[in-house]
C-alpha cells in the first residue's frame, strides 16, 4: 500500500512541508516531473518551491511512457548530479505517474528498464517518490505498477517497490480537464471496477474497494445531482478505491486488448479501454450496458474504425500483445481460459474496433 496519503482542496499548497523531511542535503535534489499542460500555468507551478539543484521537467503526454524514454531520464539524472535525488514528485495524470515511479526504481536498480517489465523483478527499493494526480481514473496514483511500452511489449514494472511513498489527493488540480479525457479516464476506473469484481481473482478487500469505486462512478456518470466539487472530490476516491481494488486482484479483457491498441497504434490507454469495452458485452454484459448508458449521457463519441485499415500481420501483433498478459486473462476467464481465448477470437474482436 501507498504508506501515506493526503486527501483535501488545497492540500498540494502542503507539498514543501510534506517532502522537507526527506531531503538528503544540498546536492541531492528533488526532481519534480510535471505535465507539459501545466508548462506557464501559474496557479499550479508558483506552488513548486525550488532549492538548491531541485529541477523542474515537464513531460509530453502525446505518448505513453517508453522504456527507452525511462532509461533517457535516469541516464541524464545520473550525469547531472553527484548524488541520488532525495526523492520524484509527479505531478500529472497517469503518464506522469508512470513515469515517476518508473525512474524512482530505475536509479536504484542495474540495468534497463525493460528488463524489468513483468512481475516482482525488483530487487531493490526505489528511492523517495511522490504522486500528485491532476486528474482521476487511472488509479496510477495508488497501483502497484508503473505501465512501459518497450521494444517488445506493453507490460507494466509491477512490484512492491513500485508504489508511491506518499500521495497528495487535491482534487482542486483536476478542475480544467476537459470533458472528453474526464470521461475516458474516469471509465478507465469504472473498467478497473468491472473487471476485478467479475474476475476470478476477486477476495473480500478486493471486492469491498471495488464495490466502493462502482458505486462512485454510478453516482458520478449517471447521477444528476452533484456539484461540480463533490463530483472532482468523488472521482478522485473512486480512482483511489478502483486503484486498490486491481491492486489486490487484477483487471482483465479490456486491459488486455487495450494493450495491444496502445503498442500497435499509440492509442492513450484511456481511450483505449473505452474503444475496447464498447464491445465485450459477452464478458461483461451489464458493465458494457451501464456503460454504453454513460456515454450517451454525456454525448460521448468514440473514434471508428481503428482497426479498419491494419494489415492481418499488424493485427497479429496485437493480438501477441494481448496474449502475453496471462494473469489478465486467468483473472477474467479462469485457469482455462486458452480453450476459450484464441487468436481468431480476437481477430474478431479486434475488427469490430
Amino acid at each position: 500500500m501507498v504508506s501515506r496519503v493526503v486527501f483535501g482542496r488545497g492540500s498540494f499548497n502542503q507539498l514543501e512541508d510534506i517532502i522537507a523531511p526527506k531531503r538528503n542535503g544540498r546536492n541531492a535534489p528533488f526532481i519534480y516531473y510535471v505535465d507539459d499542460v501545466f508548462k506557464g500555468n501559474h496557479w499550479l507551478t508558483s506552488r513548486i518551491s525550488l532549492s538548491y539543484s531541485d529541477k523542474i521537467i515537464y513531460v509530453p503526454t502525446d505518448e505513453e511512457p517508453k522504456t527507452s524514454q525511462i532509461d533517457q531520464l535516469v541516464e541524464e539524472i545520473i550525469l547531472e548530479y553527484s548524488e541520488l535525488p532525495s526523492g520524484i514528485i509527479g505531478i500529472g495524470g497517469g503518464i506522469v505517474m508512470d513515469i515517476a515511479k518508473a525512474v524512482s526504481l530505475m536509479l536504484t536498480n542495474p540495468g534497463e528498464s525493460k528488463d524489468y517489465q513483468g512481475w516482482d523483478l525488483i530487487k531493490n527499493p526505489a528511492i523517495y517518490h511522490v504522486g500528485v494526480p491532476t486528474i482521476s481514473g487511472t488509479g496510477a496514483e495508488v497501483s502497484r505498477t508503473t505501465i512501459l511500452t518497450g521494444p517488445e511489449r506493453k507490460l507494466g514494472i509491477n512490484s512492491d517497490f513500485t508504489p508511491f511513498d506518499q500521495v497528495i489527493l487535491d482534487p482542486e488540480l483536476t478542475k480544467d480537464v476537459p470533458k472528453d479525457q474526464w470521461f475516458y479516464t474516469g471509465m478507465d476506473c469504472f473498467v478497473h471496477c468491472i473487471e476485478s469484481l467479475n474476475g476470478t481473482y476477486l477476495n473480500a478487500f478486493s471486492q469491498s474497494y471495488g464495490e466502493k469505486a462502482y458505486d462512485l462512478c454510478k453516482e458520478i456518470f449517471l447521477g444528476d445531482y452533484l456539484s461540480a466539487e463533490d463530483a472532482q472530490d468523488k472521482l478522485m476516491m473512486a480512482s483511489w478505491h478502483g486503484g486498490m481494488s486491481i491492486a489486490y486482484s487484477q483487471v482483465g479483457v479490456a486491459h488486455a486488448m487495450s494493450y495491444g491498441l496502445s503498442y500497435l497504434l499509440g492509442i492513450k490507454h484511456g481511450i483505449g479501454n473505452c474503444i475496447v469495452f464498447d464491445h465485450l458485452e459477452e464478458f461483461y454484459p451489464d458493465g458494457v450496458a451501464m456503460f454504453k448508458e454513460m456515454k450517451a449521457k454525456h454525448q460521448i463519441e468514440l473514434p471508428k474504425g481503428v482497426c479498419s485499415n491494419l494489415e492481418e500481420e499488424e493485427i497479429d501483433i496485437m493480438i501477441n500483445v494481448a496474449l502475453s498478459l496471462e494473469p489478465l486473462w486467468e483473472n477474467a476467464i479462469g485457469k482455462s481460459w486458452k480453450k476459450v481465448i484464441t487468436s481468431e477470437k480476437l481477430k474478431t474482436l479486434y475488427k469490430k474496433m
